[in-house]
Formats: C-alpha cells, sequence, structure tokens
C-alpha cells in the first residue's frame, strides 16, 4: 500500500518524512492552491455570495504533479495546519485534485512528533465544512470590503488606497490615542521625600503621604503645598509610628498563547510580531538536531488562544522541576489555567514539544532568533507550573509635626518560579528588592534632608506592537491568527509609521479613519468588528448559516456605500503635506514629502508651476550596537572567543581579537542531508572562486565531498544517494556502475 501526505511547507514535509516509513510519500503544496482572482472580486452577490475560486497563478505544475502522485496513491492524508486557514487549504487540495470530500484523510496533530504524527494517522477525519466554511466567510467579507471601499478612497481622497474590515478598526484605535495624546492637559503635582538615619546610620527615604491624624492620602497640587510640608518637618526628626510586615505569594504566569507570546517576545527580545510568528513557525515545522535526535519540531502549534495543558506534558513539566530545581520548586498539585471564556479552545497553549531537548542542548542547531525565542518559550512554560514566589513585604509609617511619611517596599524570601522566569512589566517596580533597615514602632529617626520635586501628568503612551495587540485581544478585535496581518498591513499600506517601537498614525491614516468613522461607523466600530469575530465562531461550530451572516453585513453595509458615495466631495478632503528642510533651486520655497512608484521624493508644492524634485536623503543615524553572537567554540590560535561577523560571502566566525589574532571559520549550513559514507550531517563549504560544494561536518576523519548536492532521494536501481546536478534539472546516481537518472521536479531542495 502507498500512502501520500500532503502538507503546506516543505520544512515541515521534511520533519514528517523522518518520522514515517518507506510506504508513506511526504509532499508540500506550499500554501493555498486555489484563491479568489486578484483582476476582479470574485464574489457572486446577486448569487448569494458565491466565491468564484481559480488555481493561483505559478501553482499549475505543483497541481498536476500532486493529482498524478495522488492518483497513483491507495490512501491520500490531509495534513495542513489545524485551524480554519489549514482546513481550507485541504479543502481547495481535495477540490483540485479531485478527491471525494467524503472520502479525504484528514489528520491534524498539535505539535510535530513522531508519537502526534503517527496518532493522527491512526484517526483520520473527514473534512469538516464548518470550518472551511468560517474561513470562506471571513474571506468573503474581507473582499467584499476591500472591493467596494477602496474605489470609493481612491475617488474620494487619493489613488491608491485601500480599506479593509479589520484594518480600519485598528487604525483608528492608534489614531484615538494620538487625538488623547494631542488633546492632554498636564496637571502639575509635587512629591516632598525625606532622607532618614537610623541610630545605627543607615539612610533610607520616605514620601509624605498625608495627614496623621486621618491617615487618609493627601496631593501637593502646587509648590506652596510643598514649600508649607518641607517648611513643617524641614530639621525635625520623624517618630516611627507602624511597620507592617507580611508574605505575599506571587504566582507565575501562565503559559504562551499566540497575543501574549508576541507580547512578551517584543518585550524581552525587541521583536516585531512578525518576526516572532515566522520564528515560532520554524521552531513547530521542525529544526534539524543532527545525532540529538534528527528533525524535530520543537514546540506546540503556535496560533492558539488556549490555556490548556495537556496531562502528559504537565507531568513531565514537574518532573523535570523536581530533578533539576528540588521537590520545593513544584507544587503539590499540577497548576491549571482557565482560558478566556471567548477563547476557541482547539488548541493547547504554546509549550515545548519535548522536554528531552532543552534549549542550551539544541543551542548550537538553532539560530540566534531561534533559541532566544524558544528559550523564551521553554523557561514561561517551565515557570507557569513552578511552585509561586514568596515576597517579603514591608509598609512603614513615619510621623513628624503631624504630617504622615510613609515607605514600602519588598525583597524575595522564597524565588519559586522566578528561579526560571519573570514577566515583564510594562512599567517599573519601584519597589522591587526595596531593603528598609530594622525600624520599631516609637523609633526617633533623625531627618538627614528634606526635597520638594515637581511632576507634571503624562499623556497615554502611543500604542507599540505589544499594546496594540493587547487591546485588540480585550476588545475581542480579530483572532490569534490574524494580529501579525492586521499590523503588518497598516504600517506598509501608510496609514501607520513606527517611531522606535511606537506606532503612529499618518496623517493620511488620520483622514482616512475621519471619513470611515463618518460614513461607515459599523465597519470601523469595536462591538461591530468583534461581534462579527463572534458570528465566525458561531458558523465554526454549526450554530450559524454562511448565507445569512453574509447578508446581515452587506445589506445595510451597500447602503452606507451608496449614501457615502453621493454626499462625499473630493474637495471637502485635504490630506496634510509633509514639509522638508529642503528649499527649492528653482522658486525657494520648502519642498514637501511626496510618493512616487519608487518611493519617497521631496517635491516643489507649486506643481505643476515649478516641478523641481530631488531624492530624499536619509540622515545618518548613528546605529546602536548589536550583541555578538559567541560561537561556542574557540579560536584554534589564540584561544580566544569567536564572533559571528557578515563579510561579502555571507557569514563567518572570527576571533574577537582581531587585527591581532585573524584566525576565521566560515559559518557552516547543515542541509538535513546524511552522509553517505559515515551518516554524519553534510555541510556547506565554499570552493574555487567562492563556488559552494558540499562536503562531510566529520572532515577529514571522513573524506566525502561533492560539487553537486546530494539529496535525501535514494535511487531506485541501487539504494544509493541521487544527487542535484548542478546547471541542470536532473537527479543522477554517483554509486560506481549505476548510471540512473532522471529529471528532478523543483523540490524544496533544489530551491535551496
Amino acid at each position: 500500500m502507498t500512502n501520500l501526505v500532503i502538507v503546506e511547507s516543505p520544512a515541515k514535509a521534511n520533519t514528517i518524512k523522518s518520522y514515517l516509513g518507506q510506504s508513506y510519500k511526504v509532499v508540500a503544496s506550499k500554501g493555498h492552491v486555489r484563491d479568489l482572482p486578484k483582476s476582479t472580486m470574485g464574489i457572486d452577490i446577486e448569487n448569494d455570495f458565491e466565491p468564484h475560486y481559480i488555481n493561483i497563478r505559478g501553482k499549475g505544475d505543483l497541481i498536476k504533479e500532486l493529482k498524478k502522485e495522488a492518483k497513483k496513491a491507495d490512501r491520500v492524508f490531509l495534513a495542513t495546519d489545524p485551524d480554519r486557514e489549514g482546513e481550507a487549504i485541504s479543502w481547495h487540495l481535495a477540490v483540485s485534485l479531485g478527491i471525494p470530500v467524503d472520502k479525504v484523510n484528514r489528520i491534524t496533530f498539535n505539535e510535530i512528533t513522531k508519537s502526534a504524527v503517527k496518532d493522527a494517522i491512526k484517526a483520520p477525519r473527514s473534512l469538516d465544512m464548518d470550518l472551511v466554511n468560517a474561513q470562506q466567510t471571513r474571506r468573503i467579507f474581507d473582499r467584499i470590503v476591500g472591493y467596494k471601499l477602496s474605489p470609493f478612497l481612491w475617488k474620494k481622497v487619493k489613488s491608491g488606497l485601500s480599506a479593509g474590515r479589520v484594518q480600519s478598526a485598528a487604525t483608528k484605535i492608534i489614531v484615538e490615542r494620538e487625538n488623547e495624546i494631542r488633546a492632554f492637559n498636564p496637571q502639575e503635582y509635587w512629591t516632598v521625600e525625606a532622607i532618614l538615619e537610623t541610630e545605627k546610620g543607615a539612610y533610607f527615604s520616605v514620601r509624605y503621604y498625608g495627614d496623621t491624624a486621618t491617615r487618609e492620602k493627601a496631593e501637593l497640587t502646587c509648590s506652596a503645598d510643598a514649600d508649607r510640608i518641607r517648611t513643617a518637618v524641614e530639621g525635625k526628626p520623624f517618630t516611627t509610628v507602624e511597620v507592617k510586615k507580611g508574605t505575599k505569594v506571587k504566582s507565575p504566569a501562565p503559559p504562551f498563547t499566540t497575543s501574549t507570546l508576541q507580547q512578551e517576545a517584543s518585550r524581552k527580545l525587541n521583536f516585531q510580531s512578525q518576526r516572532t510568528m515566522r520564528v515560532a513557525q520554524e521552531l513547530y515545522e521542525g529544526i534539524n538536531l543532527g545525532s540529538d535526535g534528527g528533525v524535530q519540531g520543537l514546540i506546540t502549534y503556535m496560533r492558539t488562544d488556549s490555556l490548556r495543558i495537556a496531562t502528559e506534558a504537565q507531568n513531565a513539566a514537574r518532573d523535570y522541576i523536581v530533578e533539576k530545581y528540588g521537590d520545593k520548586y513544584c507544587p503539590e498539585n499540577p497548576r491549571v489555567y482557565k482560558s478566556k471564556a471567548t477563547a476557541q479552545d482547539a488548541h493547547e497553549a504554546i509549550r515545548p514539544s519535548s522536554l528531552k531537548h532543552d534549549p542550551q542542548k539544541v543551542k548550537k542547531h538553532l539560530s540566534t532568533d531561534q533559541y532566544r525565542l524558544y528559550k523564551l518559550i521553554w523557561d514561561r512554560f517551565i515557570a507557569s507550573q513552578m511552585e509561586g514566589a514568596e515576597l517579603a513585604t514591608v509598609v512603614a509609617d513615619f510621623d513628624c509635626a503631624g504630617n504622615l511619611f510613609r515607605t514600602r517596599g519588598y525583597t524575595v524570601k522564597f524565588n519559586g518560579y522566578m528561579a526560571v522566569y519573570e514577566e515583564s512589566q510594562d512599567e517599573v517596580d519601584e519597589d522591587k528588592n526595596k531593603k528598609l533597615p530594622p525600624v520599631s514602632e516609637g523609633d526617633v529617626l533623625k531627618n538627614h534632608s528634606v526635597e520638594g520635586t515637581q511632576h507634571f501628568t503624562e499623556p497615554p503612551a502611543r500604542y507599540t506592537e505589544a499594546s496594540l495587540i493587547k487591546f485588540l485581544e480585550e476588545k475581542g478585535i480579530g483572532r490569534p491568527s490574524t494580529y501579525t496581518p492586521i499590523i503588518t498591513i497598516i504600517t506598509t499600506r501608510g496609514y501607520v509609521s513606527r517611531d522606535g517601537k511606537s506606532l503612529v498614525p499618518t496623517p493620511l491614516g488620520e483622514v482616512t479613519t475621519k471619513l470611515m468613522s463618518e460614513h461607515f461607523p459599523d465597519i470601523v466600530d469595536y462591538k461591530f468588528t468583534a461581534g462579527m469575530e463572534d458570528r465566525l465562531d458561531s458558523i465554526e461550530a454549526g450554530e450559524a448559516e454562511m448565507i445569512s451572516v453574509l447578508h446581515s453585513f452587506y445589506d445595510g453595509f451597500k447602503v452606507e456605500l451608496d449614501r457615502a458615495m453621493e454626499s462625499v466631495s473630493k474637495d471637502d478632503i485635504e490630506i496634510p503635506v509633509e514639509e522638508t528642510d529642503i528649499i527649492c533651486d528653482l522658486c525657494g520655497s520648502k519642498m514637501i514629502v511626496k510618493n512616487g512608484r519608487f518611493g519617497k521624493f521631496a517635491a516643489c508644492p507649486n506643481y505643476p508651476t515649478c516641478k523641481s524634485t530631488k531624492p530624499l536623503v536619509k540622515k545618518e543615524v548613528e546605529a546602536p550596537e548589536k550583541k555578538q553572537e559567541i560561537a561556542p567554540f574557540k579560536c584554534e590560535i589564540c584561544g580566544g572567543d569567536m564572533v559571528l561577523r557578515t563579510g561579502k560571502f555571507g557569514s563567518f566566525y572570527a576571533c574577537v581579537k582581531y587585527p591581532e589574532c585573524k584566525f576565521t571559520k566560515q559559518k557552516v549550513r547543515e542541509l538535513g542531508v546524511k552522509c553517505p559514507d559515515c551518516g554524519s550531517e553534510i555541510i556547506t563549504k565554499f570552493g574555487r572562486n567562492r563556488t559552494v560544494f558540499y562536503s562531510c561536518s566529520k572532515y577529514p576523519e571522513c573524506n566525502f565531498s561533492s560539487w553537486d548536492m546530494p539529496t535525501n532521494e535514494k535511487c531506485p536501481e541501487c539504494g544509493g544517494m541521487l544527487f542535484s546536478k548542478k546547471g541542470r534539472n536532473q537527479l543522477v546516481c554517483k554509486k560506481e556502475g549505476c548510471t540512473f537518472k532522471k529529471d528532478a521536479h523543483k523540490t524544496e531542495e533544489a530551491e535551496n
């Protein structure tokens, strides 16, 4: 019996291929094979929103090859991602390949491990058309909004604009925050701080709190208030009124969901959400660990809103904690976290797929980004199953002339989960590790100095990717798989720009949001957008019908669109121009920024009378110092550290003592192919004129090398390794006495 397994990505195909036997062939569809056409809307609104799907351009040869493989196979397994999008890809594959939908062997797994893949193969199911219809509904919604609203914006604002259902709501969020900042009126306030000294000469600070008699907090709103307190206590001793000591237990944060992973990776690693999800996808699909386990998927599925953890994984974590940290770090009962009421809970939380792959152990097989994100996921998961931290807290009150001063702080009594991980905070915790010297009630302390400080209240901070994703999740706007595309779209299309980590609306974004809010309030309304997500969830659960949901939206939307097309005039809309410091050589005006087919440029504002233009020269900004990746080996000449550098021909390791020591070593890339002579990993190297060749990683113990790329395919005649012939679309066997050749198809190996 021959079995065909179709997955989305070549990387996942390589991983799964290593788990299954010779009777299974694993191929990749490389994402969707069918979609709505790009040149037209592709939705027949009059005929109950019937979508018109076509084969994606450039996928014709791939579809033919998949059809051929499907006809040869006794069974076809569709193993795309375990979510709506993955279910839709499987459905499109079934239709394109002519496989009856009721005979489709659909398999899913939350983690790409040998046991999970084999268990899935044993329990195939049919396609879930409720999941498919939920994805179709989202796609049709977004296509209608995009194709109907974008022409409206072209006519009324400027050509080239686009509108979207969720992106418009996200842009509005950022615009509203900017308006809050502009409207903010700073309020003055003061603090009075005294430095006290104990009998043993220990110093600590206390801050004015209020009146000692009432114990109520008082605000100092001006310098006169601060001066009054400072004058009343200056030079006078302080008496300890009360000292409260206690113990507080702080529990660990739950394991990651998609949203919290993106937020924490932004705070701790400075990753944009797109970078986070790209690296997480690589960790999920599989990493070649060489002799440490072959190709392995290191984490569970990374698009999830659930906090659920499999019992097997919980028990493994508890065993690991006891072994590495001791019994006192493991709670009596496993920690269980409750997901939000709105969570789909289709998959587990994000966690390591196996605790055999410690981050330090597999670090040599990972890129810097992969290691940092994997370690973050590992640490968060392990910490989530550990005992809470015990904090020794103290709050002390002091009286001076009827004025109450207070200080507070805490120290870590037992670190618990903090031995592994601490969640990032948006604001600095001033009380952390703040120690108070021994004081008792009734102690009289020397007043060393008193100082008043002026402050002003600050406006709300601009959104960062982390805080925007948090807001979207809280409001129910979008789902785990959509957060990254939302941010990518609003930045690439010019509605929002980046200022460091902050997201700032552009003039175009503000004008478009104002127009959308006035004429299409539903599209940019948070509750409406969140409600639409709930309707999609209802379709997925089989509780709502796709056509009725589409009609309930479109009927009102069409009325709004027709009214706006009649009432809005382009003359009423003005987009603020961005001025530069560049002076026009012809008329002396300050030039403005314009967008052209090759990007931004400076143009005279008096066009068409004056047609002067100039290129925009970016200001030289001193780049921040980058952290250097240190190699796991030392310099072979002087014994110093080796660091990763980039040169004309790619990455290499160089001695940190350069130029005193000029030793370098090429950074090699493993192919995931075993040496035919000794079974070690094959790596790439540079040969004559910097051309690439392939060599055994055990050289010089093993002398295998080849100018042609070795592959994982076996010769059908002699069982030897097939090589991809350089300069030809051909696979050949190089085993002595064997003359087998065949045409090579565009596989992952050939493309690399």
